[in-house]
């Protein structure tokens, strides 16, 4: 069972007890990211993540470390477009330590300029490391390109000039500004105390700040092409489409049509380019759904003297299904698969935990998995073919990486 419960000050907890297992995972949860940022601060939402673990006032970084090293648990953290998180997964027993060790780097972190002069560096070196990864920046390059102009398609990392840039008073004033308590969920999933609310309630209840008045913006889907030069031995191809907002009712449609078109190894796109062809080692599609956008996008990595080949291919599979749509075989396989995935990761107390966090933040609400499967049973054949004909005959945005730097003549620009 699901307890929901708002403190006094707005902070939400949302929990589930699992008492057969002998873990609890917990995350403290903050509707910010990139999404929030202006562009000469892109990338402090990252920043502020990494300077959270670098010393409180009571507690060094190597102590926060060595913590949870002591009760045989983990902590870490992640920054996406919309949410920043940190996490911890404990035994049951050290579930009061656990807490207040995530509390004190919430409320006590130091921001000690010299660590931040340190984390400086090796944020710098993390960006160096995604400009030499092709296969990680171009997903980058196609977020940033099909929502140009709006701040949730600016990368989450920043830039090394904006990392050099950002100052203690300025981490110090978006913290804040973005995590005052209406803006805060606390999720938890496992074997947790009789008392968990009275302990979260006894160290929470202090939070204090309003929320800011900033205008959400409405992104619109901008069908650009962007080409880098890089000497790569693989040309890295992305194609981006417009995607959903993760509330939309259609969500589940779209994700029973991706396992279809490129979601798993029995997939249109990987049967055709890898197992058919041999024309790529890595290709699949996936949708990233945000609050009110998304962006539905196709990978493939190939050389460079079969990147047309690959993008008709692509062209081809995805003109076939906004077209002739996918049959009904393959709805059910999808249906099958999609039940399969959400059952298999509910048995992760981690898993349990997030899927209550980002609902509670970015829906508002938690559906059972019977409601979930419910849902998806009622789907049909043309619901998913209408979506995949909307979705596939507007215009798309291309992400290109490779030696040349050259738009493939294959890529039939922008209009289906």
């Amino acid at each position: 069972m699901i307890v929901r419960h708002t403190l006094a000050n707005g902070v939400r907890v949302v929990a589930e007890q699992i008492p057969h297992v002998r873990s609890i995972a917990m995350g403290i949860w903050i509707g910010t990211g990139s999404e929030k940022e202006i562009a000469s601060e892109n990338g402090i939402s990252h920043f502020l993540e990494h300077m959270m673990f670098k010393g409180t006032d009571k507690r060094t970084a190597r102590q926060l470390a060595e913590a949870f090293d002591e009760i045989g648990g983990h902590v870490n953290a992640f920054t996406s477009k919309e949410i920043t998180c940190y996490y911890s997964k404990v035994l049951d027993q050290h579930f009061a330590t656990s807490l207040e060790i995530l509390a004190d780097m919430f409320f006590h972190s130091r921001f000690d300029e010299l660590e931040l002069e340190k984390e400086k560096k090796v944020i710098i070196e993390e960006i160096r490391m995604v400009e030499d990864t092709p296969d990680d920046l171009i997903h980058d390059l196609i977020s940033e390109v099909s929502l140009q102009g709006f701040r949730i398609g600016a990368p989450v990392i920043g830039t090394v000039d904006n990392v050099n840039s950002i100052t203690r008073d300025q981490l110090v004033a978006y913290r804040n500004k973005e995590y005052h308590p209406r803006n805060v969920v606390i999720s938890l999933a496992g074997n947790l105390p009789g008392d968990f609310l009275k302990q979260i309630e006894d160290l929470f209840a202090v939070h204090q700040g309003v929320a800011s008045e900033v205008e959400p913006e409405s992104p619109v889907f901008t069908p650009t092409t962007v080409t880098k030069q890089k000497q790569t031995e693989q040309t890295h191809i992305c194609y981006g489409f417009p995607g959903l907002p993760i509330g939309d009712s259609r969500i589940h449609s779209l994700i029973l049509l991706n396992n279809v078109l490129g979601g798993n190894m029995s997939s249109r796109l990987f049967q055709e380019i890898r197992e058919e062809r041999g024309l790529a080692y890595s290709v699949f599609s996936y949708h990233s759904a945000h609050r009110q956008t998304g962006v539905f996008a196709i990978y493939a990595g190939t050389a460079p003297n079969q990147t047309e080949e690959v993008c008709e291919l692509i062209e081809e599979t995805v003109g076939e299904v906004a077209v002739n749509g996918i049959t009904e075989r393959e709805l059910k396989k999808a249906k099958e698969q999609l039940k399969g995935s959400m059952m298999l990761g509910l048995e992760s107390t981690n898993n349990r935990m997030s899927r209550l966090g980002r609902n509670e933040l970015l829906l508002g609400r938690h559906l059972s998995l019977d409601e979930v499967i419910e849902s998806v049973e009622k789907i049909s054949l043309s619901d998913v073919n209408q979506l995949a004909s909307e979705i596939f005959t507007s215009p798309k945005s291309l992400a290109l990486i490779s030696p040349e730097g050259k738009v493939p003549k294959a890529f039939r620009g922008n209009n289906g």
